[in-house]
């Protein structure tokens, strides 16, 4: 799956503004952007994929153009996808990865995958 290479620009700049270090990596058919390595965002298609406190799941549910995100046939809580036309100006966009960023210090790791030996 493709990832719309213009957001992923803009998301760079966002983090650039701030003095934020990230890495990409490409997963769940798009991009991720890591913060402390682990998953603060991202990008599938022309969406955004923001991972937000669980508490305000609910709350953020309501924003303009939030859905939940649901790869596996049930939503993940904490995860939104946001749609294009709700990011379409930078002020929007940078609300949802400031929104990130504040929860990326208490987001739990992904647990290490160990192969077999």
């Amino acid at each position: 799956m493709a990832y719309d290479e213009h957001l992923a620009d803009r998301v760079r700049q966002q983090f650039g503004q701030r003095h934020i270090r990230f890495a990409e990596k490409r997963m769940m058919g798009g991009l991720c952007f890591m913060v402390d390595d682990k998953m603060c965002l991202g990008i599938s298609d022309e969406r955004l994929m923001v991972r937000t406190d669980p508490a305000e799941y609910p709350r953020l549910l309501t924003e303009p153009g939030a859905t939940e995100m649901d790869f596996t046939g049930r939503p993940m809580r904490g995860f939104l996808f946001i749609a294009p036309e709700a990011i379409d100006e930078d002020d929007d966009l940078g609300t949802w990865v400031q929104r990130c960023l504040d929860y990326n210090p208490r987001a739990p790791r992904s647990r290490k995958r160990r192969s077999a030996a």
